[in-house]
């Protein structure tokens, strides 16, 4: 029998659903559209209760255009940009450059490995073009060229090759070894590439940015992409520009790209987080398995913050996390050199290397240029100040993740810091920490793409 009762003034009934078309639960997977097609795909699902395989109709055959620029462009149905991805490669582009792009919390992409990659044929991007600026670059290029074979025979030596360990595995991980040392020496302005796989509103809203960034060359590479996204999708890059909007974003990107604070310390760690308010959470905190994320609600109990020094190299490590804050540190020679790489060579060639950078701060310093621009000519191995915001399951993530041995030295020593702040801290929070000693690890040899040979 059917069932009656009152909705304030309303009366409604509840009768059987027997009546109800019965409709088999269909999943599918289309991956053969373009972005904007897919994108219009998605949406409309908000429109109509139809099946996506009668909407796939459609856009196969009417196109996507008319519909974004209606939907998207024309009524500010933002949401549908998101709908659709695409993957941008990008080549032959500084460090500095590359890490604009990666300055996100929505980035998704990969670069190449300095610690894979032989870098001595990249280019170098040398804004200045002046006989100083180029003898700068080139005398960092020639110890880093000049310097492989002595410290890979140094590293032979230091960790000899075991019983049992495969041979060309061995070698893998002495170059590896090698180039992670010698990146300490390679200047900012070397080239190199990544992908960017984003939806088209991310794009578009990152790119808004970059067209005002005070680096010349971040500037001309973001107008590039956007040419080539307006040609391939029109519809999603053909927004109207608000002259208040456009202001906004000049003076947010000119005047706070780059995070300088010259009073940070080795490692400094503060919270808002109230230990009692953990309380209600104890077991799922305490019994946590490995290798499983806190729950993301947790989220709302607060943040960790963390000032610390690190060389540049490793905090593009740190700064492609996007599940925290990460200001983009200014890169100068004001806090020195990171003393791990130089422990890392053979006698004769530290020597060499406490010289040249000696010579090269003095050299960086007599530059006619801003500080932004100065950043091209400091190699990696340059302290900077880093500064960090996290929620506790994302502080708890870093941590544990980079706390691997095979994880860089430098990065390895701030995760262990983190470590003991979160046991301070949070002593009932369940860690996976490895502290043990960074060391010789073969393993890096395997961590490579490799043919599959069957």
């Amino acid at each position: 029998m059917p069932r009656a009762f009152a909705i304030g003034s309303i009366v409604a009934t509840i009768r059987p659903m027997t009546h109800f078309p019965k409709k088999e639960r269909l999943i599918f997977i289309e991956d053969s559209l373009n972005p904007e097609d897919n994108a219009m795909l998605q949406a409309l699902y908000s429109r109509s209760s139809e099946s996506a395989l009668e909407h796939l109709k459609k856009v196969k055959e009417k196109g996507s255009g008319k519909f974004m620029a209606s939907f998207y462009v024309g009524y500010g149905h933002g949401s549908i940009g998101d709908c659709g991805t695409t993957t941008i490669f990008i080549e032959n582009v500084s460090i500095l450059a590359a890490k604009a792009i990666q300055d996100w919390r929505l980035y998704s992409g990969q670069e190449t490995s300095t610690r894979y990659i032989d870098m001595a044929k990249q280019p170098i991007i040398d804004p200045l073009k002046t006989p100083a600026s180029e003898a700068i670059l080139k005398k960092w290029m020639d110890f880093y060229i000049g310097s492989q074979e002595r410290l890979k025979t140094h590293l032979r030596q230091t960790y000899a090759r075991q019983e049992g360990e495969d041979e060309k595995v061995y070698e893998r991980t002495v170059n590896a070894r090698s180039f992670d040392i010698l990146r300490a020496f390679l200047p900012a302005g070397i080239a190199t590439q990544l992908s960017w796989h984003t939806n088209l509103r991310q794009a578009a809203d990152k790119l808004a940015l970059l067209r005002y960034h005070p680096l010349p060359e971040i500037k001309e590479m973001t107008e590039l992409i956007l040419e080539k996204l307006r040609e391939k999708y029109p519809s999603s890059f053909s927004h109207k520009e608000y002259e208040a909007q456009e202001a906004y974003r000049k003076d947010i990107i000119a005047n706070y790209s780059y995070y300088l604070n010259t009073a940070t310390k080795d490692f400094s760690f503060s919270t808002n987080i109230k230990p009692e308010s953990l309380a209600p959470y104890q077991n799922s905190i305490s019994s946590r398995p490995i290798n499983t994320n806190l729950p993301s609600f947790l989220d709302e109990l607060g943040g960790c913050t963390c000032d610390y020094l690190l060389d540049f190299g490793s905090a593009r490590d740190a700064q492609r996390h996007r599940n925290g804050v990460f200001r983009m540190p200014l890169l100068t020679t004001h806090f020195g050199f990171h003393p791990w790489y130089l422990k890392q060579l053979p006698d004769d060639v530290r020597t060499e290397a406490e010289a040249l950078i000696k010579e090269q701060s003095s050299s960086i310093a007599l530059l006619q240029t801003s500080d932004e621009i100065r950043q091209y000519y400091i190699s990696l191995g340059f302290l900077v100040s880093c500064h960090t915001y996290y929620s506790l399951p994302e502080m708890v993530y870093v941590t544990e993740l980079r706390s691997d041995t095979t994880v860089h030295a430098t990065y390895r020593e701030i995760a262990h810091h983190m470590h003991h702040a979160l046991r301070e801290h949070f002593p009932s929070v369940q860690l996976y920490t490895n502290l043990e000693e960074s060391s010789w690890d073969i393993r890096r040899g395997n961590q490579d793409i490799k043919k599959i040979t069957v």
